[in-house]
C-alpha cells in the first residue's frame, strides 16, 4: 500500500476525533490568512486561497472560521510568515519533505531537527531529498463523482497527466502550473473537488517491514504535530495493517 496518501488520511480522520482538530484548524486558518495576504482575499481571483479554502471545507471548518482568517489578512500589522521547507531522512533512508509557515525560523527548524532525531531520522540539508520527488497538481473526489474510467477520461480531457483510484476516491494528477485550469475544467463535470494543491510526489517508493514501517509513521506524525508544520511528504510502501495499526 502506498502509504503517504493514506496515512493522511488516517492522521485527518484522528483529527476529526480529538484535539487534534483545533490544531487542524489553526494549521488552516494560518494557511488561508497567509493565502490572502499574499495574493488578494477574492478565491476566485487568488488559485492559492481557493485550495486554501478547500482544503478547510474538506475538514468540515466552519464558514466563520474561514471567513475571520480571511478578514485576518486585512488587518494592518499582524505576524509575517514566512514559507520554509526542511528535508530529511526516516527509517530505512526513506525521504521526508517537510513544509513549514513561520514567524520565527530558529524556533522551527530546531523542533523539527528534535522530532527527527527522536523518530530515529535525521534533518538533512535543502535539495537531499527533493529531487527525489516531482512538483505536481493533486486533485482529489470522493468515490460516488464516477467510476475509474469515467473519472480517467474526464481527467485526460481536462488536461491531467495521470489518475489513481481506489475505495477511498480519485486522484488526479497535473503539472503544478496547470492546477487551477485544470480544476476548473473537470469540475464542471465532476463537480467541487474535495481537496486541490500542489504537492510532492515521489518518484519511487521504498518497502518498509511492518517494524520499520510503524516507526517512520509515528515520526511523520510526531511531524505533523508540530504547530508551524503544514504539510509532510514522504517517499514510502507499507502494509495495510501498518496503516490500520496508526489509525486504531
Amino acid at each position: 500500500m502506498a502509504g503517504h496518501s493514506k496515512f493522511k488520511n488516517i492522521m485527518h480522520r484522528k483529527g476529526a476525533q480529538d484535539k487534534k482538530r483545533s490544531k487542524i484548524f489553526s494549521k488552516l486558518s494560518m494557511e488561508i490568512t497567509v493565502a490572502a495576504k499574499m495574493g488578494t482575499p477574492d478565491p476566485d481571483m487568488n488559485p492559492r486561497l481557493r485550495t486554501a479554502i478547500l482544503a478547510a471545507k474538506g475538514q468540515n471548518m466552519p464558514k466563520d472560521n474561514i471567513e475571520r482568517a480571511i478578514k485576518k489578512s486585512l488587518d494592518a500589522g499582524g505576524d509575517a510568515y514566512e514559507e520554509v521547507r526542511y528535508e530529511g531522512f526516516g527509517t530505512g533512508g526513506v525521504g521526508v519533505i517537510v513544509e513549514a509557515l513561520t514567524d520565527n525560523r530558529n524556533r522551527t527548524a530546531s523542533e523539527i531537527r528534535s522530532t527527527f532525531s527522536k523518530g530515529g531520522g535525521n534533518l538533512g540539508e535543502t535539495g537531499a531529498v527533493s529531487f527525489m520527488f516531482d512538483r505536481v497538481g493533486s486533485i482529489e473526489f470522493g468515490p460516488d463523482v464516477g467510476s475509474a474510467d469515467d473519472v480517467f477520461e474526464r481527467a485526460l480531457e481536462a488536461g491531467a497527466d495521470d489518475v489513481t483510484s481506489d475505495d477511498d476516491g480519485h486522484i488526479l494528477y497535473c503539472d503544478a502550473e496547470s492546477l487551477h485550469e485544470v480544476m476548473r475544467t473537470v469540475e464542471e463535470h465532476l463537480g467541487e473537488p474535495t481537496s486541490a494543491k500542489i504537492i510532492w510526489k515521489p518518484q519511487n517508493t521504498i518497502d518498509l517491514d511492518d517494524e520499520a514501517g510503524l516507526k517512520l509513521l509515528n515520526l511523520l506524525e510526531a511531524l505533523e504535530d508540530i504547530d508551524d508544520v503544514q504539510n509532510v511528504y514522504a517517499n514510502f510502501e507499507v502494509s495495510d495493517s501498518v496503516i490500520e495499526a496508526l489509525g486504531s
